[in-house]
């Protein structure tokens, strides 16, 4: 019978948690994080919950869509002041607001791929990212 230490069945286990989550976010360019696309193409609209989760996320916080898409944002309330804002172009910008119920929206009319933030909360990972196909 071959004996380990703690430290060897601990760093297995701590690998093998690694390659469990290997699949389940991606990582874009400069470092923010999404989770795996929601393929929404084929709808004229699309409903992004603005303060899901923790209160500080987007959900879904990665779409897939259509060009001529409407994508409307929807605040909790839950996380306090949220905005939507594309961080490239500057395509679209919702004002700061903590209210539950607020709406945003924006149609896509061009192809290309629009990464957003909440500017209060960008450094807790609050992002989006939408590619619009067309």
């Amino acid at each position: 019978m071959v004996e380990r230490s703690r430290r060897a069945v601990v760093a297995s286990a701590g690998a093998l948690s690694i390659l469990g989550l290997a699949g389940c976010a991606a990582l874009d360019d400069d470092g923010r994080e999404f989770s795996d696309p929601t393929d929404r193409t084929g709808t004229d609209t699309v409903d992004v919950i603005v303060g899901a989760g923790n209160g500080l996320s987007y959900d879904p916080d990665n779409l897939v869509i259509d060009v001529g898409t409407t994508v409307v944002w929807e605040w909790t309330g839950e996380g306090g002041g949220h905005d939507v804002v594309e961080i490239d172009e500057e395509a679209f910008a919702s004002e700061l607001v903590d209210d539950a119920g607020h709406t945003f929206e924006h149609t896509f009319e061009e192809p290309g791929v629009y990464e957003y933030v909440c500017t209060p909360h960008q450094t807790q990972g609050m992002n989006g990212r939408i590619e619009v196909v067309g």
